[in-house]
């Protein structure tokens, strides 16, 4: 059976449009039903390497999860990577196209369209129900004549659309009656009506403004959404980001204490989410206004760009406090950009990330990274050479630079490149005693018995004790908070509505 394409439209930014996809995906599948999710042209830098080595948004990979997938890049045809204020890495079909300008980019529009709907015909060829997510706003006026993932999306695959408004943020009233004003006549045929995210407490109190919506839209609200708080999935946006910097992890006595750099163009920072869920773990997001003195561990994480974040780090006084740490014996660790600054210098002859052609590193680790104008994109699996257990590992490389030792030390990682096993190889750099390290793998820390083991090796450093570590697996934690947001959703959402507009043609 095929059923009408559903789309999920936004009122504004972080207005829940990911998660909403993520639950319908949940929910259709619960019902028995092959769903998919798509998504046109995503703007993140967190991102993720499918099994066939292509690159794509972390949000769509998570709906997959949530649709029982395996991510493909399908799914999420076009990625945009910010590289500059004004420029972005163009990824296409999981693969980079070109660096371009905004400008620029809008010039390559008609093919880009073609590359776009080719996925899409794969993607509904396969699959019984497709899910389709926007992007930001829905009507930004002076972006609609380029549009790629909003209503121009919505009219080539004639979807039922439905706008979401975010209650929590105030003025939903001109986000859900405003928006519609702005829409023009083939839009308002297309959209179905509209669901109200994150409210706060009684929901009733709510039904006189859902029955002002509809008299001044003449179109339903399908249900009004609760904030469900702590919820507990992968998101990939910066909005994101600043929300777990603003509600930081406490610093309970017992706790290991790890702090993980904010740089300025921090990339897939979802690699810490596995130890955020850990009970003997408080994560903090620091800035150059944060103190590391009392941190267990600090974490360079994954960039965009690794010679403008060194230059951060040197600006701002950052780089001395991290190495005087390190110095006094503290536990320094760099994922893939992060462990580019851990070493002694990064070389960019073909100017890659910008007009430097050079910089120094933080000195904590004797290796030279010279970025190349080819992406290494791929699934890897292998051994932690890290602790006497040489527990299992399994993740996935995304990076532009190459990484030579040139001195004393030892590899982090004995890996094989793709699921199957095949070239093995040494990967990361770590001083003798293992103390400073870093490693290009993203997803390290969703391997439950790495993560344990190391976790585990830390407390006993420390002379914490071992039995606060959860032995939960990160994949069931994962399974575990789909349902839990499916189940809410089911019980806020007009679900036979839903149905009635995405039924296929008698």
């Amino acid at each position: 059976m095929r059923y009408r394409p559903l789309m999920i439209l936004g009122a504004g930014s972080d207005v829940g449009k990911s998660i909403l996809v993520a639950a319908l995906c949940r929910i259709f599948r619960q019902e028995g039903i092959r769903v998919a999710p798509f998504k046109a042209q995503n703007m993140a830098l967190n991102s993720f390497i499918t099994p066939e080595g292509g690159e794509m948004g972390r949000a769509q990979v998570v709906q997959a999860q949530a649709a029982g997938l395996t991510p493909h890049v399908d799914m999420n045809p076009i990625l945009l990577k910010p590289s500059s204020e004004v420029g972005c890495q163009v990824i296409v079909h999981g693969k980079v196209y070109g660096n371009l300008k905004a400008r620029d980019y809008y010039e390559h529009k008609p093919k880009l369209v073609r590359q776009v709907m080719a996925s899409y015909r794969r993607l509904a060829a396969a699959h019984e129900l497709l899910i389709l997510e926007g992007a930001g706003s829905a009507v930004e006026l002076n972006l609609k004549p380029n549009d790629l993932v909003n209503f121009s999306m919505a009219r080539r695959a004639n979807a039922a659309v439905l706008l979401v408004a975010d209650i929590d943020r105030g003025g939903v009233f001109a986000a859900t009656i405003g928006t519609y004003h702005l829409l023009s006549r083939r839009e308002r045929q297309l959209l179905q009506g509209f669901i109200i995210n994150k409210f706060r407490g009684d929901i009733s109190l709510f039904d006189n403004g859902v029955a002002i919506i509809e008299q001044r839209t003449g179109k339903r609200v399908l249900g009004v959404v609760p904030f469900i708080k702590d919820l507990l999935l992968p998101q990939e946006d910066s909005v994101a980001l600043e929300r777990k910097m603003a509600q930081a992890a406490g610093s309970a006595i017992g706790n290991l204490q790890i702090g993980v750099i904010r740089l300025p163009h921090i990339s897939n920072y979802t690699d810490f989410d596995p130890l955020e869920q850990e009970p003997g773990v408080s994560l903090h997001y620091l800035d150059h206004h944060d103190s590391v003195d009392d941190l267990d561990l600090i974490i360079l994480p994954g960039t965009k760009n690794t010679i403008a974040d060194l230059r951060y780090l040197h600006q701002t006084g950052l780089a001395h406090r991290v190495k005087a740490f390190a110095q006094a014996g503290g536990r320094v660790i760099g994922i893939c950009g992060g462990f580019q600054i851990l070493g002694l210098e990064v070389r960019d002859p073909l100017g890659v990330e910008g007009p430097e052609p050079l910089a120094a590193g933080l000195g904590l680790l004797p290796v030279i990274t010279t970025m190349a104008a080819e992406k290494t994109t791929t699934q890897v699996t292998g051994r932690f050479l890290g602790l006497p257990s040489q527990p299992s590992v399994q993740g996935y490389e995304i990076h532009m630079g190459v990484t030579e030792p040139k001195g004393e030390g030892r590899a982090v990682c004995q890996l094989d490149q793709g699921l199957e096993g095949a070239g093995a190889f040494l990967d990361g750099w770590a001083t003798p005693d293992f103390r400073v390290w870093g490693t290009y793998v993203h997803g390290l820390f969703d391997s439950d018995a790495c993560r344990r083991a190391w976790l585990a090796a830390l407390r006993q450093e420390k002379g914490l004790a071992a039995d606060t570590l959860n032995d939960y697996t990160f994949a069931q934690f994962q399974e575990e908070q789909f349902d839990r947001l499916a189940a809410v959703v089911r019980r806020h959402l007009d679900l036979d509505f839903l149905r009635k507009i995405i039924e296929p043609p008698s």
